[in-house]
This record gives structure tokens, C-alpha cells and sequence, in this order.
């Protein structure tokens, strides 16, 4: 009588095996850090000049405290023509208005999209509302400081500024140096010429105390006056409206 044998058991699976076939850790082993963005923007070829960051620290302080709200109207003289800004043929900067829509709106000026910041600032005036008002027409930001007996300074480097708004005096500006989250947003945007839209942003807790993180970028033509006066013309592509968005810097 032959007996059968069954066949011997299969041996167990490796410890790798058993590995690869867990769900949880297949999850696990998928998960790819997400590094920091790299910076490669280029400095300018215009050399800045430096102020001290003590002085800058103090006068931002200073400016955060100020209220968002727009006061009363106060008129300040702005030279145009039928409606029509005449542009003289600067040179042509990058311009860039960003920020949550509730909170401030910054303006960074580039030679291009892929240099450092020329130039920072910061306005009291929300995001939404300004770009909201420049979708019903042109918006011009007048700048103003005071002028010192031999002033050496530049005027786009001079720490802080009353502002107008079509009119309005809504505030003040400052400049202050660009932050490594400022540098993030525009080495996203290093290779937008122009456009409007949403940039996305680490965390949502901002986005929903003081909306989406929005920007605008366009083309600005940069006409200096005199060592007291400089004006940045927003072009469009047509050349035929005339610009949005006109900033003046003018010692008075």
C-alpha cells in the first residue's frame, strides 16, 4: 500500500517581502520631504544704496502700528492730460503687487523677473481694495516726504512716506529689505514677464483671517524728473489705455 505525501509548506515570506506588501508602509516609504525653494535670483547691476537695518527695523515697527483705515480726502497736484498719462520713454522695470487680499499690499521692483529686488514696499492699503480699484480705472499713488537741505539720498531710499490715493491721503508707505518669504514669491514668479493670480502658500491660517495670497505683475516705465522726483508708469501691452497704476516719488 503506497502512502501519499503531501507536498512540504512553502517557507515563510522575508522580512523584506513582508515589507514591500504592507499597505501602511508602501504609504510611508511614498512620502517625499518637500525641500525649501532654492533661490537663483541674480543682483541687480544698479548698485543700492545701504541703510542701516536698526533704522529701518524702527521705522517698520512704527508703520505696523499706524491703522489700515482711509482717512478723509486731501488733494495733491498730479500732472495729467485728457484723462491720459504721456510717457516719456524710461526704462522698462519689472513691478510686482502682492499680498493677502485683508492685509497690506507690498510693491517690489525688479530690473527683471530673475533679479533681486531693487526695491520694497510696503503700503497702507489693503491687497483687495487696491486691485479692485485699479479693475474700475487708473489708481495713482503719490509718495511724499520731506526735503532736507542737501539731500544725498536717493528718493526711492528714503525709509518712509506719506501716501496718496487718487487724492486721498491713505496712510504712509515704507520701504524695507526683502524678507526670505518675499524672495520665495518672486523666485515662484521668475518666469512670469505678466500676469494676475493666486500664489500658494505653506500653511491656510493666514488664508482664512486675511484671504488668498494674490499678485499682479506687469511692466513699469521708471521716469526720473529730478533727484526729487521719480514716477513709475504701469504699461500695457497695447500702449493704448494708458496705465492702471501710476507710483509717484516726489520730495516736497
Amino acid at each position: 500500500m503506497t502512502t501519499t505525501r503531501s507536498p512540504p509548506p512553502p517557507p515563510p515570506p522575508s522580512r523584506a517581502r513582508r515589507a514591500a506588501a504592507s499597505p501602511s508602509e508602501q504609504l510611508a516609504a511614498a512620502h517625499v520631504h518637500v525641500q525649501p525653494t532654492t533661490i537663483s535670483l541674480q543682483p541687480s547691476n544698479k548698485k543700492e544704496l545701504s541703510k542701516s537695518k536698526k533704522i529701518l527695523r524702527r521705522v517698520r515697527s512704527v508703520f505696523r502700528s499706524f491703522p489700515i483705515n482711509i482717512p478723509p480726502a486731501c488733494k495733491i497736484p498730479v500732472p495729467l492730460h485728457d484723462g491720459h498719462v504721456h510717457l516719456h520713454g524710461g526704462p522698462r522695470m519689472t513691478g510686482t503687487l502682492f499680498g493677502y487680499r485683508k492685509a497690506r499690499v507690498n510693491i517690489v521692483i525688479q530690473e527683471n523677473p530673475r533679479c533681486l529686488p531693487l526695491l520694497v514696499l510696503e503700503l497702507a492699503i489693503p491687497t483687495g481694495k487696491l486691485l479692485q480699484d485699479m479693475g474700475l480705472g487708473l489708481v495713482r499713488i503719490a509718495l511724499e516726504c520731506e526735503k532736507k537741505p542737501a539731500e544725498k539720498t536717493k528718493i526711492i531710499d528714503e525709509p518712509i512716506w506719506t501716501m496718496y490715493c487718487n487724492g486721498r491721503k491713505s496712510g504712509y508707505g515704507v520701504k524695507r529689505k526683502a524678507s526670505d518669504e518675499d524672495l520665495g514669491f518672486m523666485q515662484m514668479l521668475h518666469g512670469v514677464s505678466m500676469g494676475a493670480g493666486v500664489l500658494p502658500t505653506a500653511t491656510d491660517a493666514n488664508n482664512d483671517q486675511e484671504g488668498d495670497l494674490t499678485y499682479m505683475r506687469a511692466q513699469f516705465e521708471r521716469v526720473i524728473g529730478s533727484k526729487d522726483s521719480e514716477t513709475y508708469y504701469m504699461t500695457t501691452p497695447d500702449g493704448n489705455d494708458g496705465p492702471e497704476l501710476s507710483i509717484f516719488f516726489v520730495r516736497v
